[in-house]
Formats: C-alpha cells, sequence, structure tokens
C-alpha cells in the first residue's frame, strides 16, 4: 500500500495542476471581449461596435473628441496585453483602446442595458462587432 499513496499523490498533484493550467489559458485566451448572441461584449455586458472610417490593421481611432462622447473606446489599462485577435493602439490623447482584429472597438452612448443594439447601422458607419 506504501507504493501507491505516492502515486496517487503524484496522479493528483498532476490533475490539479493540468486543471490550473488550463483555466490560466483559457482566461488568456478570452481577450477583454466576450461572444454573447454573435456579437462581442464588453466586460459590462454592453454591446461593442465596430467605425467603418477605421481602417483595419491601421493601428489609429479616427473616432475622437465628440465622436468618443458618443462612442466611448473600449479601454485598455498599461497593464493589459494584446492577445490573439485583440490587439491594443494608442489614441490620440495618449491613452490605450482594445482592437479586435485591427478594428478599434466602441460602445454606443444610447444603449441603455446589456444585449441593446441600437448603434447598429447608425450612420452607416458604425456596425456591430463579430468574432
Amino acid at each position: 500500500m506504501t507504493l501507491t499513496a505516492p502515486r496517487a499523490k503524484r496522479t493528483f498533484l498532476f490533475l490539479t495542476l493540468s486543471a490550473a493550467l488550463l483555466a490560466g489559458c483559457a482566461s488568456m485566451a478570452t481577450g477583454p471581449a466576450k461572444v454573447s448572441d454573435g456579437v462581442l461584449t464588453g466586460p459590462n455586458g454592453m454591446t461593442l461596435y465596430t467605425f467603418d472610417r477605421d481602417t483595419a490593421g491601421g493601428g489609429k481611432s479616427v473616432c475622437n473628441g465628440p465622436c468618443a462622447t458618443n462612442w466611448p473606446p473600449l479601454m485598455a489599462s498599461d497593464t493589459d496585453r494584446a492577445s490573439g485577435d485583440y490587439s491594443i493602439i494608442t489614441r490620440d490623447d495618449g491613452k490605450k483602446q482594445w482592437a479586435f482584429k485591427g478594428k478599434p472597438l466602441y460602445f454606443w452612448a444610447k444603449d441603455m442595458k446589456p444585449g441593446d443594439r441600437t448603434g447598429d447601422g447608425f450612420n452607416k458607419v458604425w456596425q456591430l462587432a463579430r468574432p
């Protein structure tokens, strides 16, 4: 019996460490947004949008000033790191913003609750952010 106890402990330790490692990888892969009903949503559950005038891969948002008041950017902190399809761009004011596949991500000020999508198609230049 003494030979099986260490083996059982090793197996338990291996399974515990494996689960922790997988959980860590899964959390890194999710990025700053989640998918809800086919669209990207922010950590607050609110719908995210892209702006057609931003160029994919351009690394720049052209929505500043009053535009950013109506379309608040999905901000990134200085400690956030890009991963997978998510990158971080620097805005004109020097602050950081998340982008998905090169397109900066925004909220719409007139969406009042999670699930609202009232900004889709606004002025024919705002679109739902889709995975």
